[in-house]
Formats: C-alpha cells, sequence, structure tokens
C-alpha cells in the first residue's frame, strides 16, 4: 500500500512540474513578443495584479492611476496574474480587431456566463454563431420593433407611478434610481422576449426577479475570484449552490414558456401580420420567442428547446441590465445639466404639448436633440465596460504583434476618451454628436454597442426603449442628481459599468406648462 501511495505523490509531483514548466516555456515565448508592447511592468506569477489588491470603493482609482501613464498608446500590455492581456484604447486599435473575421471568439471570461445563458449568440462562435445570427436578425426588423413599443409604453407608465410613490417617501431627499429602473427593463424585456411579464415592478419580491439579481451577483463576483474559475470548484462554494438554485428558477421559467409557446404554435401564418388576432380590442403581440419559433420551423434546421432557451436567456441577459444601467445614466447626465434637460422638455412638448399620451416611433423620429444626448450619455458611461476576443491566430496591431492564446480587450470607456476624437472628453456636451461634428470621427471612436461583424444586434431596441422611458420619466418629473464627488474615480466595471454608491436622484413633480 506505501509502495502505491508513494506512486501516486510522484506522479502527481511529475504532472505539476509538468504543467508549470509547461506555462514557463509558453509565458516566456510570449513575454519576447508582448513586452515589446508598452505597458506596466508586472512582477512574475502575479504581474501587475498585486497593484489592484485594494478596496472595491478604489478598484477605478488604481486602474486609472496604472494606465495614465500609457494613455498616447493605442495598445497597451497587461499582466494579469501569469497571462498576458492586451488592451486596445483607441479607435484605430479597437478598428482593426472588431473589423476583422478571423478574430470573432470570445474572451475565457465570458465563460462565467455559460452556465445561465448556454451557447447562444453572446457566447457562441464559428458556424453556430453564423447560423443563429442569420436566424435571430429578422426578430428586429422595424416592424416587430414597433410592436414591442406598446410594452415599452406600458412599462414605463407603471414605472412613472412607481416614481411617483418613490419620490413622495423620499421628500426633498435623494434615492438610488438605478434599482427600479432596472425592474422596469426587466418586466419589459420578459415580456418582448417570452411574451410573458414577470411583474417586478409592482412585485419586489419576485421570484424570478431575485433569482436574477442572485445569478448576477454570483457572475460578478466570480469574475473577482479566480480560484473560483474551475466549475468543480465552484459548485463546492456557497455561491455556486446560490447560482445552482436561481437557475432553477431561471431556466424553469423560460423552459415553461417554450413548452405553452410550441403547443400553441400552429403554422407560420400565425404570426403574419395579416392574421393578427384581435384579442380585448388590441392586437395579439408577437415576443421574440414566437419569431424564433417561426424562423426555426420555417428553416432547414429547426431548433431544439434547449437552443431557443439559450437564445432567449441571451435575449434576457443582454437586454436587461444593459438597458437598465445605460438609462440610469442618462438621467444622472441630464439630472446634472438643468438646461440641457430644459432643451429636451421644450422638444418633448413640442411633440406631445400636455397630452399624457404613449411615444410612437414617428415621435422618436422627432427627437433629435434626445438622440445628441442619449448618444453623448453612452459615450461618457458605456454600459458595456469590456468587450475581449481570444486570439486564434497572430494578429499585428499598430505595429504591435500579439500571439495566439492571448486575450485582447478592448475598454470603450477609453476609446471614447481618446483626445483625437473628443476635445475634453470628460465634459458633457451632446453637440459633439452634431452632423457637422462628427461627420469626419472614425466610426470606431463610438462603440457603446460595440461594431463590425458582431455587434449587438439589438440596439435599435435598447434605443428605442431609452427613448420611451426618459421621454415619459421627463415629461412627468424635474430630474435633479445628486453631485457624487469625483464619479470617474468611484466606477466598477463589471457587468455593467456603474458607480459604487448607486445613481442618486431628486424627482419632483414637472409643472404644467
Amino acid at each position: 500500500m506505501a509502495v502505491i501511495s508513494d506512486f501516486v505523490f510522484w506522479c502527481v509531483c511529475i504532472i505539476l512540474l509538468s504543467i508549470v514548466w509547461k506555462y514557463f516555456q509558453r509565458r516566456r515565448r510570449w513575454a519576447a513578443i508582448i513586452d515589446k508592447i508598452p505597458g506596466p511592468k508586472g512582477i512574475p506569477i502575479f504581474g501587475v495584479t498585486w497593484k489592484m489588491l485594494t478596496s472595491r470603493e478604489n478598484i477605478a482609482k488604481a486602474s486609472r492611476a496604472l494606465l495614465e501613464p500609457y494613455g498616447k498608446y493605442p495598445v497597451v500590455r497587461l499582466w494579469a496574474g501569469p497571462f498576458p492581456v492586451i488592451l486596445l484604447t483607441k479607435a484605430e486599435s479597437a478598428k482593426v480587431l472588431l473589423s476583422s473575421n478571423k478574430h470573432s471568439d470570445k474572451a475565457i471570461f465570458y465563460r462565467y456566463l455559460m452556465n445561465w445563458i448556454g451557447d447562444g449568440l453572446l457566447t457562441s462562435t464559428g458556424h453556430k454563431w453564423q447560423q443563429r445570427r442569420k436566424l435571430i436578425t429578422p426578430s428586429f426588423h422595424f416592424q416587430i420593433l414597433e410592436n414591442f413599443l406598446l410594452v415599452m409604453n406600458e412599462q414605463s407608465k407603471i414605472l412613472v407611478q412607481v416614481l411617483e410613490k418613490q419620490s413622495q417617501q423620499n421628500v426633498n431627499s435623494d434615492f438610488d434610481i438605478y434599482p427600479l429602473i432596472s425592474r422596469c427593463t426587466l418586466d419589459i424585456i420578459c415580456e418582448t422576449a417570452m411574451g410573458q411579464g414577470v411583474h417586478a415592478q409592482l412585485n419586489a419580491d419576485s421570484e424570478y426577479l431575485n433569482a436574477v439579481n442572485d445569478l448576477t451577483r454570483v457572475i460578478k463576483m466570480r469574475m473577482n475570484r479566480p480560484w473560483l474559475s474551475p466549475n468543480w470548484i465552484f459548485r463546492l462554494t456557497n455561491a455556486g449552490k446560490i447560482e445552482k438554485e436561481a437557475l432553477k428558477i431561471v431556466h424553469g421559467f423560460t423552459n415553461k414558456i417554450i413548452k405553452m409557446k410550441r403547443e400553441n404554435f400552429k403554422t407560420d401564418d400565425d404570426l403574419s401580420q395579416d392574421n393578427e388576432e384581435e384579442i380585448l380590442g388590441k392586437k395579439r403581440r408577437v415576443a421574440l420567442l414566437d419569431m424564433l419559433l417561426k424562423e426555426s420551423s420555417s428553416g432547414n434546421q429547426p431548433l431544439t428547446d434547449e437552443d431557443i432557451r439559450e437564445e432567449v436567456d441571451t435575449f434576457m441577459f443582454e437586454g436587461h441590465d444593459t438597458t437598465a444601467v445605460g438609462i440610469s445614466w442618462a438621467l444622472y447626465c441630464i439630472g446634472q445639466l438643468p438646461a440641457i434637460q430644459q432643451k429636451m422638455y421644450d422638444e418633448l412638448y413640442n411633440i406631445f404639448g400636455d397630452s399624457d399620451r404613449d411615444a410612437t416611433t414617428e415621435d422618436f423620429h422627432h427627437m433629435k436633440y434626445m438622440d445628441l444626448v442619449l448618444k453623448e450619455s453612452l459615450r461618457c458611461f458605456p454600459p458595456v465596460p469590456t468587450y475581449g476576443r481570444a486570439i486564434k491566430e497572430k494578429l499585428e496591431i499598430c505595429g504591435y504583434e500579439i500571439p495566439p492564446g492571448v486575450t485582447v480587450i478592448i475598454t470603450p470607456f477609453l476609446v471614447h476618451r481618446d483626445l483625437a476624437n473628443y476635445i475634453k472628453p470628460d465634459e458633457f456636451n451632446p453637440d459633439r454628436f452634431l452632423a457637422e461634428n462628427s461627420q469626419n470621427r472614425d466610426p470606431y471612436a463610438f462603440l457603446p454597442f460595440s461594431a463590425g461583424l458582431r455587434n449587438c444586434i439589438g440596439q435599435k431596441f435598447a434605443v428605442m426603449e431609452e427613448k420611451a422611458v426618459i421621454s415619459r420619466i421627463l415629461r412627468s418629473f424635474v430630474v435633479t442628481s445628486v453631485e457624487e464627488k469625483d464619479i470617474l474615480s468611484n466606477l466598477v466595471g463589471e457587468l455593467v459599468l456603474r458607480p459604487i454608491r448607486g445613481i442618486k436622484v431628486k424627482l419632483q413633480p414637472r409643472p404644467k406648462i
């Protein structure tokens, strides 16, 4: 028995030594190439990670201090622990990666999402991604988006009622508006994606809402704790158990809706515009799930229930938190600048007058100034802080070679602050996006929805939702943001970009003209 134990021990030692030796061999090859790229010096094994060992409140300050000396370079090198990471911080470097059809595979950190959203449009690669993208694109046709506006208007009105109650409870005091916006966007994406509401705005104890919040919290935590990367370790932790229970609820809900929709689904003609049913005086609403079932049934490769669940859950993930934080940041910016808010309201008054009617897509075409404000808000505070790619073959960017196996990260927050494209980038100035001021700007200098082959398929949906919600709020309230000292140093970039202490506002009923 002792002989066997010794044999096992030495086998394990040899395997571990082999792994370590292979790693150092690979690191030496990487370093010979990558260390030619400008970037902060690290120490073996730990890289620059030790410089980031600070509180959550100070992580943004530490990051800016680390990268500030390299602000003039379009490509910056970091060693994240023992692994190299390349940051692209300017339009010219981001363009090389995003316009390439050879480097579209997502970075390794997207794997933390896969327990929830599977191998859907966000995380899939190669032929599967191409097939799914082609299948899903018709679901975001203008006529379909117009159908979704009914839901956006309904939920925006509920949000105003919730905000009225909140502002009455907090007279002359501020509150964090993000959680309330988040519940609204969850209601919108649930009904538009699945055709089934979860009533998160009216029921803060919603089982589905709590499960989604648990999943988001666990994923953020796991991304910041690399020792939880292996699934077998993660499953043993309390966080792994929380995720397991939350997934039962979220996947169970989605599976139930898919089953119900399949049973009710008859023929492609059921979804045609000519045969829309009249239910309680309203046109039959078509959800993204309905469109998936239709496209799947009319194609050569029908989707399984699991395939459809992956895509529906991907819609849910991408269309909830990102839009919520985008709307919240816009309200923060608007609430900081009364003159800009008044100009927006004047535009809305010219469209709606004193009417409380719902917004239409035609109304959105006339919200020219709101377009500028929303673009500037997305520039200052892009909801998605990073886009990551896994490099599969040698790549050259701005004269620097990047070898296979390396993770490359595009940072919209830094791209959007490049002095070559934006004068005084930390100032909020919607006029940057007037045609005469932006016509010569590199299109890759504005990346709130990424760009190229893997740009956000739902960006028109998101902009429509932002306009519906914000126009309803500004017609009802005067928004005042609570000044956050040095807010740029108090940001945290996890799944979405948000301030540590929330987005605090005060609301007053808007006086009628």
